[in-house]
């Protein structure tokens, strides 16, 4: 006999079947047990006398007959609510201890730490299953409208190489190059620019991107998911259309119970965000109580520098200069060309942040394609010789000609803490890292071995703390 699921069993009414999952829940009243049985699709109620001793959560295997249930037993909450089986053999697949954290409930009270050290047993709880079956419709669901739109997937590396691009970089030895280091990607965002010169036109990927940044609710440590999209021949009304269509049709078809607060999605500038919310992340939500309300808004026209000091990453030359608002492969916009070399502060970039319900969710911007104005910034911004050779073979790909390109890059951890209504992303990530920059499980990061230190040429002294 072949194992069925759950949801099918409603259809199976008067026929002996066999389920196996996880026992979700005992009710013993002398000789007769109740065993409700969890699966991936659902839980149905069992019935049977003489079942042996049973732990929560313990693996097993039960054949029996479906049958409706008694009207007044009906139990309108359950998809097999109707129905129930009897049970007539049970086989114990796998015996569960007793649980280091109660599964019951939403789990926001328990510590994190215990929650990410058991993070197998913690998605086991009904709402982090939710969000984690969410997601990944999510991620289908935008894989086949990029297609259908032609759109091609094209996968980046993760090893690669370190550039001045504003986070810390995320550092891999090299065995075969000793000395060397390649760097996790902070994001594929000199690859995606690579991909249009190659001449594909219309590029995604859901993309890992890694940086060395302290977390925050909205932000996980080292690494995230990002929905990375270039396009050719395009203009930023084009970016901004084709993500205002996406999202609105993705949360109509994954989230139909969220309602947007207006469409089209408000276009603001920078300056009057600013002057207006006092914030250029501003929640437009008509009611802040309503978890079911998404405003989604544009902030364009920012400006295409910021001040830095001698102290700022970016610096290189020894004197104060500016510091890219998004970064350096942003294109100004086209009026303010004349004032790179009059009065760069007033130089506005082709620059879009995508907001919802307050949090940044998503950024791009039209690129730069002509190598002069991408060196005019590199000076601009301080880049010393040294720095500019990082870059070279962006500049030599741009002269083998380059189409006029921009893209946009969505979070998807954030985008699903929004609408989710979760306080962090580390809700609809499986297995995130800590507050504390602990990976979930695994005990990450952890000390390297002598002989694998050896072989990369590798010595580790210990740094003191600052007083």
């Amino acid at each position: 006999m072949e194992r069925i699921l759950t949801s099918e069993t409603p259809k199976k009414i008067g026929e002996k079947v066999k389920l196996m999952g996880w026992v979700h829940n005992l009710r013993d009243h002398g000789k007769i047990t109740f065993l409700d049985l969890r699966d991936k699709t659902g839980i149905i109620q069992c019935v049977g006398q003489n079942i042996p001793k049973l732990t929560l959560e313990s693996v097993v295997e039960v054949v029996g007959q479906v049958v409706e249930r008694p009207e007044k037993m009906i139990n309108q909450n359950l998809e097999t609510g109707r129905i129930e089986l009897q049970i007539e053999k049970i086989n114990v697949i796998s015996v569960a201890g007793e649980m280091p954290l109660p599964l019951e409930g939403d789990g926001y009270d328990i510590d994190e730490k215990t929650r990410m050290k058991y993070r197998y047993l913690d998605l086991r709880r009904a709402r982090m299953t939710h969000n984690i079956r969410l997601r990944s419709e999510t991620t289908l669901w935008i894989r086949n409208y990029l297609s259908k739109n032609g759109f091609v997937e094209i996968e980046t590396p993760i090893l690669t190489k370190t550039t001045p691009e504003g986070a810390r970089d995320f550092l891999v030895p090299s065995r075969l190059r000793p000395g060397n280091f390649y760097a996790l990607p902070q994001s594929p965002q000199q690859y995606k620019q690579l991909l249009m010169v190659s001449g594909f036109e219309r590029y995604f990927q859901i993309a890992r991107c890694f940086r060395d940044e302290d977390p925050r609710a909205d932000r996980a440590y080292g690494e995230f998911t990002q929905l990375d999209i270039e396009m050719s021949f395009v203009t930023q009304k084009d970016i901004l259309t084709l993500s205002e269509e996406l999202f609105t049709q993705l949360v109509g078809s994954i989230f139909p119970h969220k309602k947007i607060t207006q469409s089209p999605w408000p276009r603001l500038s920078h300056q009057d965000a600013r002057k207006n919310y006092g914030t250029d992340k501003p929640d437009l939500r008509k009611d802040k109580n309503n978890p079911d309300e998404l405003a989604f808004c544009w902030i364009l026209d920012f400006p295409l520098f910021t001040q830095q000091s001698d102290q700022d990453f970016f610096h290189g030359s020894g004197k104060a200069k500016f510091a890219p608002s998004h970064h350096m492969f942003t294109a100004p916009h086209p009026d303010d060309i004349g004032l790179l070399d009059s009065d760069p502060a007033k130089v506005r970039g082709l620059q879009h942040d995508l907001v919802l319900n307050g949090f940044e969710v998503g950024g791009g911007s039209i690129r730069i394609h002509d190598p002069k104005i991408q060196e005019k910034i590199f000076d601009l911004i301080g880049f010393s010789t040294k720095q500019k050779k990082e870059f070279e073979h962006v500049l030599a790909a741009f002269g083998y000609g380059v189409p006029p390109h921009g893209g946009i890059a969505s979070g998807l951890d954030r985008f699903l803490m929004v609408v989710l209504g979760e306080p962090s992303v580390r809700e609809v990530i499986a297995f995130p890292a800590t507050a504390g920059g602990q990976t979930a499980v695994m005990d990450a990061p952890g000390k390297a071995t002598p002989a694998q230190l050896r072989e990369l040429g590798i010595k580790v002294s210990t740094v003191p703390k600052e007083k």
